[in-house]
């Protein structure tokens, strides 16, 4: 084919309702009504795209919505879009920031990150159209937040008491491990070590509570189990893993091993956006030749 990837418009402002909403079923809908594409293509997936949250392939009411939950000020709409970096969006929430973006790597698909939001960047709507979030990267605390020597830009610097540059930069974050800037460096190495993200199946499963949202990612060998809590709260769920009976689970993230799943519902407890990362580890004696 003559495109290789195509970006997934519908599912993105997806992510944001079904948080908005704590409610998995935006997200389940929309990827259940993805059409197959080829072997040799794939997805783009993001949070943002062409400088905004883009909003042109949602119902009006569902745009509506997103307006009044993600815009409230005109100044922070573009077009039908939204023009808000990730942060702001979020309200400047890390448990939020890191939900949606552990579903954006850990669902199908070759994710985008737009800079500036590994670092939680701010952005400005008093400038026109898609210069709010357009402005020079943050690299350090020094002049022009070490973007540029010049005596002037063409786009300011952002200089607020949250977002500004002598708050929010590379510099300052880059020896910080538990900075914004290492926790996306770090969820990134682990999803480059499972191919189950980026090639494999997609299984949803279905518990009763409609906050939690889990499925199964497999390619070959690799098999990622993830759960995601919507929710601003802390939510318990029992999972049906009766299918992998006697297989083991480690967490992605700090290789904690988890009890190994029996034929009972898989019990689970989640702080408020909280999420999981599990390698699903399949006795060799289970395995069918």
């Amino acid at each position: 084919p003559e495109f290789q990837m195509g970006f997934h418009f519908p599912v993105m402002p997806r992510l944001y309702m079904a948080m908005a909403r704590e409610d998995r079923a935006p997200i389940i809908d929309i990827l259940r009504r993805t059409p197959d594409i080829r072997n040799d293509c794939q997805w783009g997936t993001f949070l943002r795209n062409h400088d905004e949250l883009t909003l042109e392939m949602v119902t009006l009411d569902e745009r509506e919505y997103m307006w009044n939950v993600y815009a409230p000020d005109p100044r922070m709409k573009s077009n039908l879009g939204i023009r808000r970096r990730l942060a702001p969006l979020l309200n400047n929430n890390r448990a939020a920031i890191e939900l949606i973006n552990a579903l954006m790597l850990s669902l199908p698909g070759s994710p985008c990150i737009y800079y500036g939001d590994e670092i939680g960047m701010g952005d400005n709507i008093w400038l026109r159209d898609r210069n709010g979030v357009r402005t020079p990267m943050q690299w350090s605390a020094d002049r022009n937040a070490g973007f540029s020597k010049a005596e002037s830009l063409w786009a300011p610097v952002i200089n607020d008491a949250i977002y500004g540059y002598e708050h929010i930069n590379v510099y300052d974050q880059d020896p910080i491990p538990s900075s914004l800037l290492n926790w996306t460096r770090n969820i990134l190495r682990i999803r480059k070590e499972h191919r189950a993200f980026g090639r494999g199946t997609l299984e949803f499963i279905l518990p009763d509570n409609p906050a939690i949202l889990v499925y199964i990612r497999e390619w070959d060998d690799d098999m990622m189990l993830c759960v995601n809590n919507l929710s601003n709260r802390v939510q318990s769920t029992s999972i049906d893993l009766s299918s992998l009976e006697g297989a083991n689970l480690k967490e992605a993230f700090g290789g904690a091993a988890f009890p190994q799943i029996g034929a009972d519902p898989y019990s689970l407890v989640l702080g408020p956006l909280g999420y999981y990362w599990f390698e699903i580890e399949i006795p060799r004696t289970h395995r069918t030749s």
